[in-house]
């Protein structure tokens, strides 16, 4: 099923990149959600449309879970859920950036399977499928073998790096960031930089299809506490992200002050 799955995940991320490529990002209507959630714009909306229309028609059974879709708890009950978000990295979509991707993944009681993390404005579509490897553009990716926090590369946003989050003090590292949350999971899995995290509560949207692509890419995913990562939960939320290859993401661990 997985493998399956992942066919389908492609199909719609292309099809979805030709109707957001069709949007002029700055000329796009925007407006801002309620509650400090960040922007949306017409073209999140209409890619979260075809893949739910698209989606949901193949595989009736499965539950969905959607950034721009009203939640609906049905999806607790289904052994099987699509993860999506339609743009993620909308204000860099906003600044005519091409850092933005479609994020889509299914997951099985709790467990992500198939995923995709598509760049259009890049052409870069990384995938993954259950026990297949992670691929970038049908070539195999591998996360870096580096064991030292101290001089890794590290994509993490600046508030990560405030000192009470590392009781032994702020680790020497090389900082990256890119605000796709996606597409840093992602370019962990390719070996671009040595590992990523985030230490607030993280949507289950933004994680989901990157966090498989990184375990098929051979690294160690976790929440902030060392504890596994599982999705569909009630408030879909995960309590952040550590990803690194399993000798580098405990020294990051352990490094981390408890929560």
């Amino acid at each position: 099923m997985p493998a399956s799955d992942l066919g389908l995940l492609i199909d719609a991320a292309r099809a979805a990149g030709d109707v957001a490529m069709g949007f002029a990002g700055p000329q796009a209507k925007r407006w801002d959600k309620p509650g400090g959630l960040g922007p949306v714009t017409e073209a999140d909306m209409a890619v979260n449309a075809l893949l739910e229309e698209r989606l949901r028609a193949a595989r009736p059974g499965y539950g969905w879970l959607s950034e721009e879709t009203e939640d609906d708890s049905a999806r607790l009950s289904a052994e099987r859920v699509f993860i999506v978000d339609p743009i993620d990295g909308t204000r860099s979509f906003i600044e005519g950036s091409g850092t933005w991707a479609h994020a889509i993944a299914v997951a099985e009681r709790g467990r992500v399977t198939a995923a995709v993390v598509y760049l259009p404005a890049r052409g870069k579509m990384y995938v993954a499928a259950e026990g297949q490897g992670a691929l970038l553009n049908d070539m195999p990716i591998r996360v870096t073998g580096r064991n030292d926090l101290t001089g890794a590369t590290l994509l993490a946003a600046k508030p990560n790096y405030a000192p009470e989050h590392w009781p032994g003090g702020v680790p020497d590292v090389k900082r990256a960031y890119r605000p796709s949350l996606a597409y840093r999971l992602s370019l962990v899995a390719e070996g671009r930089y040595d590992a990523m995290l985030t230490l607030r509560p993280s949507w289950e949207w933004d994680i989901a299809a990157g966090e498989l692509i990184l375990r098929e890419a051979g690294a160690r995913t976790s929440d902030r506490e060392a504890l596994p990562l599982r999705f569909n939960n009630r408030v879909p939320q995960v309590n952040g992200v550590v990803a690194a290859n399993p000798r580098l993401h405990e020294a990051i661990a352990e490094a981390l002050a408890p929560v």
